[in-house]
Formats: structure tokens, sequence, C-alpha cells
């Protein structure tokens, strides 16, 4: 018994802890390295902006969801059309998502360090695949 509530008291820690550091990364994030700015579209029209990390595979450009919090990626599923920032310049884009061997060939190009992802909880990783329109 008292091997479980040791357990539970160190799954619980470590739960504050993916919650801390996810919580610190909206605030803390924009800044440090190349970073890009996608525009997402509620379905109720209500713009929203969010910094990422653009990530290179077979010299297309990709975002990841790296994280719990994703309401960004899922916004660009339910309307693909985007404005992205990079490098100061400002596009249209189409949010295509990645998956099967592409998705496979992005991750193992960009691939996640151990770290980031024991304190991230260990999400499931998303891409989309940003198209020039």
């Amino acid at each position: 018994m008292r091997a479980v509530k040791l357990i539970v008291i160190l799954f619980l820690v470590y739960v504050g802890i993916v919650i801390a550091f996810e919580s610190l990364i909206g605030y803390f994030q924009p800044g440090g390295g190349t970073m890009l700015v996608i525009s997402t579209t509620a379905n109720d029209g209500t713009p929203n902006d969010r910094v990422l990390s653009p990530l290179k595979s077979n010299g297309r450009l990709y975002v990841a969801a790296n994280h719990w919090p994703r309401a960004w990626y899922k916004r660009a599923l339910e309307n693909p059309n985007v404005q992205v920032t990079l490098d100061g310049e400002k596009g249209d884009y189409l949010a295509v998502p990645v998956t099967g061997e592409e998705h496979d060939r992005v991750n193992g190009d960009n691939s996640a360090p151990m770290m980031f992802r024991l304190l991230t909880g260990f999400p499931p990783r998303y891409f989309v695949r940003l198209d020039p329109r």
C-alpha cells in the first residue's frame, strides 16, 4: 500500500511539472531562434496567432503540434487557409495535415529531444505542411 501511495504521489508531481512547463512555454515562447507566426481563424471568424518553430523536410515548410494544448492545430484543420509570417514576410498558405510516410519522414527529420518530450508529457505529435497559395 505504501508503494502505491508513493507511485501516485510521484505521478501527480510529474503531472504538475508537465502542466507548469506547458503553461510557461505559452508565456515565454516568443523568443530565440527562428520563429513562425501562424494566423488561424475559428469557425466564428475570430483570428488567432500562435508562435511556432518552422520545420523543413524535403524542401517544404511544416509546423508541429508538439504540446497538449493545440487549439491552433484544430483551427487550421477546420479552416486550412492560414496566414504565416516568417522572416518578416507574411503570406497566405494552405495548411495540409500530414499522415503516413510523410509524417514519419518529417518526424525523423525533425525529432524532438527526449527531455522536451518528458517535460511535455509525451503528447502525440502532429504535423501540418504549409503550402503557399
